[in-house]
């Protein structure tokens, strides 16, 4: 069966899986340090998937320069510093007032927009921008409704928009690179491929800073989180965003991925009991429907 005209939904359900990464599994990691957790679940990845890709080390031969290159700028821009600024960013506000980090990671789409047409010159028909748009705006609404974000963090607040800002556009670019690494390889080799250099990259960054220690602080129950992330929000998340990737647009991909927070806002409610607005709900339908008219698109590439 042929499931390329599937593959904004391999994108939608990549993403969602990274909604429940960040409710239901990430939040019990929070005690150890960042650097080590990046580091933990990328060499866990590495390590599983090894077995299954030691027979395929000859297809790494179709690569060329420019192919790894975007392959260390996807592990180093969204698995390395896209995630330890947007936890900065969190940090900085201490989990408790999210609104500007969360804002400012809404203009992720844009960067990936702009970086999409000046390096993979990817033209999108004119009815991309608009549903675009509303999809922003949608997810704006699903976050605050009809209420300013609070921009109440005291001095803080600038580094955590400086941060967070970092984070967009990290994220946005390793949408782009992802795209461009995936031009002469599969998908799966290409999730391998991505973790392995990452889990590289973040070794030397927890070598530099020290936090190998922190590792024997690492009990059973967060042993247990890093083994379901490896295997259901980690690895398999990653190739189904892939697989997607590498037959859609990286603009039609980044608005896609707008599912993440729709499905952190939904689990919330069904888990926590954290019940939206009227307006709100309204927005969760306006991102849903344009996600929707986004993946039905096609982009032209001059």
């Amino acid at each position: 069966m042929n499931f390329v005209k599937f593959a904004p939904i391999f994108v939608i359900l990549g993403a969602s899986l990274w909604g429940i990464d960040g409710i239901l599994l990430r939040p019990s990691l929070y005690s150890l340090p960042v650097l080590l957790v990046v580091f933990i679940e990328s060499a866990l990845v590495t390590i599983i998937l090894t077995p299954f890709f030691v027979g395929k080390f000859k297809d790494l031969k179709s690569l060329k320069t420019k192919d790894w290159i975007a392959f260390g700028g996807v592990a180093l821009f969204g698995g390395a510093i896209g995630t330890m600024a947007i936890t900065k960013a969190l940090f900085y506000v201490n989990f408790v007032n999210l609104s500007i980090v969360i804002l400012i990671q809404k203009l992720q789409p844009v960067f990936a927009i702009l970086l999409a047409a000046i390096f993979l010159r990817e033209r999108p028909p004119r009815q991309f921008f608009g549903w675009a748009a509303l999809a922003i705006v949608g997810a704006y609404f699903m976050t605050f409704g009809f209420n300013m974000p609070n921009f109440d963090t005291g001095d803080k607040t600038m580094f955590a928009a400086l941060f967070a800002l970092l984070a967009a556009f990290s994220f946005g670019y390793s949408t782009v690179l992802s795209k461009r690494a995936l031009r002469n390889i599969g998908s799966e080799l290409g999730t391998y491929i991505r973790f392995t250099i990452t889990a590289i990259f973040m070794f030397l960054i927890v070598l530099s800073f020290g936090d190998f220690g922190s590792i024997n602080a690492v009990n059973e129950n967060q042993a247990g989180i890093f083994l379901l992330i490896a295997l259901i929000t980690g690895g398999p998340a990653i190739f189904l965003y892939y697989y997607g990737l590498k037959h859609i647009s990286a603009s039609v991909s980044t608005i896609c991925e707008l599912a993440f927070p729709l499905t952190a806002v939904l689990l919330e409610y069904i888990l926590r009991g954290i019940i939206l607005g009227g307006v709100q709900w309204i927005g969760v339908l306006i991102l849903m429907f344009s996600i929707i008219r986004v993946s039905m698109l096609k982009t032209s590439i001059k």
